[in-house]
């Protein structure tokens, strides 16, 4: 099984994945609620015990780098999303997808286009 994270997690992930690595302040000043240093640095080192992160000291700080990568998170998330609430078919989770209004013709286009590069040569 894949890395799972809890939605705390998840959003500190996302910000160590986008800085490439951050202190307890950057990553506190980049989330959507005013948490105090402290609840972040419990959860940052929580982290750390999990193996998500690893820290390397920087002047009296630490500096946090991910252990994990997006691509896999994103996998098991997804795997969990179309087992939960899709019944285990992905066909239900592409049709709630292009259902919905807002995806441009563009995004449209898109999904055609890497549905067609996985289809092989004769589309069955």
């Amino acid at each position: 099984m894949g890395v799972t994270l809890t939605g705390r997690e998840l959003e500190i992930m996302t910000i160590l994945w986008q800085l490439g690595s951050g202190t307890v302040a950057q990553v506190r000043e980049r989330l959507p609620d005013d948490l105090a240093y402290t609840t972040v640095l419990s959860l940052i080192r929580t982290m750390e015990e999990k193996e998500l992160v690893r820290h390397e000291e920087e002047g009296r700080a630490y500096r946090y780098h991910p252990l994990i990568q997006e691509k896999a998170v994103r996998r098991t998330a997804l795997k969990q999303l179309v087992e939960t609430l899709f019944e285990g078919a992905p066909e239900l989770l592409m049709t709630q997808l292009v259902s919905d209004r807002r995806l441009s013709d563009e995004d449209l286009r898109r999904i055609r286009a890497l549905i067609d590069e996985r289809l092989p040569a004769g589309g069955s």
